[in-house]
């Protein structure tokens, strides 16, 4: 962390890490204000110096959380050099590696969890997923501009249906403790892409 924050800045980042993992394992209504004093290690006046209620809170850690998962996410496909190779390495990345944040997919676990007792928090979640499915469909046309994926393939259609086939498949794996979904789908996601590049050869 920069030194050149102050202190209370220092304290409001800690609130937010703290908070964060609290929040993507318990969920915004399964989460006390006594369990994040005790993550946090402050008192209830502490936390809410930095911050109006809960619901800001909510939102900021999982604007934090979704910023470490996209960090991670940027880290690894930029070391891979293809578009349709980054589209793989995306698959494999959320199926295998543990998530940036305690708990999984912030995504995901904000969807299932946040009601409209909290309606900003659902409108940064909705962002959120936005902006990966625009990434994840500009990976698409980079891909068929590139000759890697045929011609005619719809980004859109590629996009939502890798982001809808893994956070389905991770919800079945976690309610079954099971890894058999996710691992099915990583399968059936690599063949997918396997198919629309072999269409341009």
């Amino acid at each position: 962390m920069s030194t050149s924050l102050t202190k209370g800045e220092k304290t409001r980042d800690k609130i937010i890490r703290k908070a964060a993992a609290v929040f993507n394992q318990r969920g915004y209504s399964g989460t006390s204000i006594s369990e994040l004093m005790e993550e946090t290690g402050l008192e209830k006046g502490g936390i809410y110096r930095h911050f109006e209620s809960k619901e800001e809170l909510a939102v900021a850690a999982f604007d934090y959380a979704w910023s470490e998962i996209e960090k991670r996410r940027r880290a690894m496909l930029d070391e891979i050099p293809t578009p349709l190779g980054k589209l793989h390495g995306m698959i494999d990345g959320f199926a295998v590696k543990p998530s940036a944040v305690p708990g999984g997919c912030a995504l995901m676990n904000t969807a299932i969890v946040a009601d409209d007792g909290n309606p900003a928090l659902r409108a940064h979640a909705r962002e959120a997923l936005r902006k990966w499915l625009d990434s994840l469909e500009a990976l698409v046309r980079q891909g068929i501009e590139k000759g890697e994926i045929a011609l005619g393939v719809s980004p859109a259609a590629i996009a939502s249906t890798i982001i809808a086939t893994l956070e389905g498949a991770l919800m079945m794996s976690r309610l079954s403790n099971d890894r058999s979904p996710l691992d099915n789908a990583r399968k059936h996601l690599h063949r997918l892409l396997d198919d629309i590049g072999r269409k341009v050869r």
